[in-house]
C-alpha cells in the first residue's frame, strides 16, 4: 500500500491548484493522511480527487474542518496502526512530544503529524514518527515537501519528497 501525506498546506482557492511536484507525486497512491492545516475546505477537493482522504484539523482551520475531521484519530491501513495528529494540542514541549503524548496508551505503529512544517522521519522503539513538512508553506525549510508512507504489511518505509516550486 502507499500513503501519500500532506499536512500544513495553508492554501487558499485563489491558488488553482497542488503544485506540480504534489500532484505527479501523489499518482497512484491508496491512501492520503492530511495531518492539518488545511485553511481552506475547497483544497480538501482537490485532494480528494487523487485518492481517498483521512485528515484531522489543525489550529489554522475552521470550526466547518474541525466538526468534519475531529483533532486526532487512530485509522487502519495496509496492516498499519496510524495515528493522525495536528501536534498543536497537549503536553510537551515539541510537537513530536505532543504527538507521541495524543497516541500514549494506543499503541500505533505510526504517528503522523503536521504542525512545525519541518520534515522529520524517526524510529523510536518500533514506532516510526512522520512529519511531512509543507507543500505550500516552507517557512525558513530550504524546500517544500510531503511525504510517501509504503508498507506490505510487515516492511513499512518512509520519505519525504522535496521540491522547490509552488507551480
Amino acid at each position: 500500500m502507499r500513503i501519500g501525506v500532506l499536512s500544513d498546506t495553508h492554501m487558499r482557492p485563489k491558488a488553482g491548484k497542488l503544485p506540480d511536484a504534489v500532484l505527479k507525486g501523489l499518482e497512484g497512491v491508496d491512501l492520503i493522511l492530511h495531518a492539518g492545516d488545511w485553511t481552506s475546505p475547497e483544497i480538501i477537493g482537490w485532494v480528494e480527487k487523487i485518492a481517498p482522504v483521512e485528515s484531522v484539523a489543525g489550529n489554522n482551520d475552521g470550526p466547518d474542518i474541525v466538526n468534519r475531521f475531529g483533532y486526532s484519530k487512530l485509522i487502519e491501513a495496509g496492516g498499519l496502526t496510524i495515528g493522525l495528529v495536528h501536534g498543536d494540542r497537549g503536553r510537551g514541549r515539541s510537537t513530536e512530544q505532543r504527538a507521541l503524548f495524543t497516541f500514549q496508551d494506543d499503541n500505533p505503529d505510526v504517528i503522523v503529524f503536521g504542525h512545525s512544517h519541518i520534515p522529520y522521519s524517526e524510529r523510536i522503539d518500533g514506532l516510526l514518527l512522520f512529519n511531512p513538512g509543507s507543500p505550500w508553506d516552507k517557512r525558513w525549510q530550504p524546500r517544500f515537501s510531503f511525504g510517501l508512507i509504503e508498507t506490505d504489511g510487515e516492511k513499512t518505509e518512509a520519505r519525504h519528497i522535496f521540491f522547490d516550486s509552488r507551480e
